[in-house]
């Protein structure tokens, strides 16, 4: 699914104009880029959580040539999914799977 994607499926199911569903997807992905940026986390219950890693400087070396190159640290985006939203996806990929038995206790979406 793409952006556009998503803006058509909000648009269809909220009965919205189509660029009324852009600005509250564009909304909704600036206040969560906005919000890694300062360092706060997100948690969406049921969805899941984003938040930024602290990645450590290390040496790298570049493929074309072979030197060694000093690659800085960094802070890089983490989504952690929800223990329901696994669930969902794993109930769903074994339902259309013959060998895979049905989870126990979910009931399908």
């Amino acid at each position: 699914m793409t952006k556009a994607d998503l803006i058509e499926e909000v648009s269809r199911l909220a009965e919205l104009t189509r660029k009324d569903s852009e600005i509250i997807v564009e909304t909704i992905f600036d206040s969560i880029v906005r919000s890694l940026r300062t360092g706060d986390k997100i948690e969406i219950r049921g969805f899941g959580s984003f938040r930024t890693r602290q990645r450590k400087p290390r040496v790298g070396r570049n493929p074309k040539t072979g030197d060694r190159v000093d690659v800085p640290a960094k802070k890089i985006p983490f989504f952690k999914p929800s223990k329901e939203l696994k669930d969902v996806v794993n109930s769903v990929a074994s339902e259309g799977s013959a060998s895979a038995p049905p989870a126990s206790g979910t009931s399908p979406a």
